[in-house]
């Protein structure tokens, strides 16, 4: 017959397997135990795990499978973000207290380290926003279609209304103005093949085009560019069939040319090539 001793020790022995067996279960907010492959509870409250893990992290998510990936995490946040009244939070928060990185993103040996998209209208969405002003390594602002910025060069001039170059980069000549037609032939000093050009109608304010007291502002009108021996392009003086030179075409603003007379005067036109 066993002792009263005896059956205690099996009491407790049977006690500290049950709660052995139970406790990898965990328990959910909402106080129900975690069920694997099945669908929890809905929770009300944030569920925290608190760790101070020096060497690992709190948590570790992975998926051996090669379809199957490692996490997955939805919301119905509206527009505003974290920093909103009330905080409207974003589905993922990264937020380091300290010194380090809030995230780090890796992909071995994929061609490309991941993707962002947006809904309907995308063309006129942003794919993020950063209060960052400093240059992102690899992800140059100035890296446009392949080219960079620091290798685009901006040529200019500025032609008055006498036809002459009144400012200028530097390089530019005048080849002809107003007298073989109503353009401006110049030399660009270097070929234009290749290059963007754009001419732009100045504005000016405080000069007198009629000789009577006081300026006539002068604010309207368009202006045309093109470079010279091109395969739509022939320019007529003979000192401007070369690669070299451009026509720039001042008109007033229902396209009829302009005079150089008090009541129709030239127009001042700003010129670039970008090469």
């Amino acid at each position: 017959m066993r002792s009263s001793h005896t059956r205690v020790r099996h009491v407790v022995i049977a006690s500290t397997i049950l709660v052995l067996g139970i406790a990898p279960l965990g328990v959910a907010a909402t106080g129900d135990a975690l069920r694997e492959g099945a669908r929890n509870g809905t929770a009300t409250k944030e569920t925290e795990i608190i760790s101070n893990n020096a060497t690992g992290y709190t948590t570790r998510q992975s998926n051996k499978s090669t379809s199957g990936g490692g996490a997955i995490y939805g919301c119905r946040s509206t527009a505003g973000g974290s920093t909103a009244t009330p905080p409207k939070n974003p589905c993922i928060r990264a937020n380091n207290l300290s010194t380090g990185f809030a995230f780090e993103f890796n992909a071995v040996g994929a061609e490309s380290a991941g993707s962002i998209t947006v809904g309907a209208g995308g063309d006129t969405k942003k794919p993020f926003t950063t209060n960052a002003t400093g240059v992102a390594t690899g992800l140059n602002a100035d890296r446009v279609d392949g080219a960079d910025a620091a290798s685009l060069k901006t040529r200019w001039l500025l032609i008055n209304e006498a036809g002459q170059i009144e400012e200028q980069s530097g390089g530019f000549a005048i080849l002809d103005a107003y007298q073989t037609n109503q353009n401006v032939y110049i030399d660009s000093g270097a070929t234009l093949a290749g290059k963007g050009l754009q001419a732009t109608i100045a504005i000016q304010n405080k000069i007198d085009t009629d000789g009577a007291a006081g300026a006539e502002p002068n604010f309207g009108g368009e202006v045309s560019v093109a470079r010279c021996q091109t395969v739509a392009v022939e320019c007529a003086p003979a000192n401007s069939k070369s690669a070299n030179a451009l026509v720039v075409s001042p008109r007033n603003s229902d396209g009829t040319a302009t005079a150089g007379t008090p009541v129709n005067p030239r127009k001042r036109v700003y010129i670039s090539i970008t090469e």
